[in-house]
């Protein structure tokens, strides 16, 4: 029995490390991409999971190796009113068509078993499937009616924080107001800009073709 009682013991300790060493971290881990996201606050580090939400991971990647995103900016901070200290930002391309890919297929959470929890990155989208693009948003806290249920098809989300969640918090806390519907009080009064997003992990694969956002923009001049 002593002997059936150690080995489950022993079992239990290489399930627990098998499971951490797969958790998203702040370092090169299997089945996760990590992109830092340099913001003009700070820098936040996210690991997507290639794994588990593979086209949501691939469409965010492309946004970023093609340099869709650096420019653009976190333009709103959603603050639960229970508790202002929780809530999401959102950030991304906006309304500038000329960043965008085509919409993404959506993965739904019970598709793929990433759930909203505290600092979970998911897909922003308009209200309706298969409509996700260039804008996403980071959770400050569990979010579970994010997630999809009955009736509802939820939110992609695709990856988690590894590091820099005190600029996410940081970012939920400034000034808002304006917006409509139900983001309305919730558009950040000065955007925080998103200077560069790059891939940490693995060599960048940008598309080729036109940047039509780059058009008209000065280049540095080389001396």
């Amino acid at each position: 029995m002593r002997l059936f009682v150690r080995c489950l013991a022993i079992l239990s300790v290489l399930l627990s490390s098998s499971f951490a060493s797969a958790a998203p971290t702040n370092r090169a881990t299997p089945g996760y991409i990590r992109v830092a996201i340099e913001t003009s606050v700070g820098t936040i580090t996210v690991a997507l999971d290639t794994k588990r939400a593979p086209r949501t991971s691939a469409n965010f990647l492309t946004y970023v190796d093609d340099g869709r995103f650096d420019g653009v900016t976190f333009y709103r901070a959603a603050r639960r009113k229970s508790d202002p200290k929780q809530g999401l930002i959102q950030g991304g391309i906006d309304m500038d068509v000329r960043r965008s890919l085509p919409p993404v297929v959506h993965e739904p959470t019970s598709q793929t078993g990433i759930r909203h929890l505290d600092a979970t990155l998911s897909m922003a989208r308009p209200n309706r499937t298969n409509s996700a693009m260039g804008n996403f948003f980071i959770t400050i806290g569990a979010t579970p009616t994010m997630d999809a249920r009955e009736g509802s098809i939820g939110y992609a989300a695709f990856g988690h924080v590894v590091g820099g969640m005190d600029v996410v918090k940081k970012i939920l806390a400034v000034p808002t107001c304006c917006g409509t519907g139900p983001m309305r009080g919730q558009m950040i009064i000065k955007p925080v800009k998103i200077l560069r997003a790059r891939r940490i992990d693995g060599k960048p694969k940008p598309t080729r073709g036109v940047k039509p956002w780059l058009i008209g923009l000065k280049r540095p001049t080389v001396r």
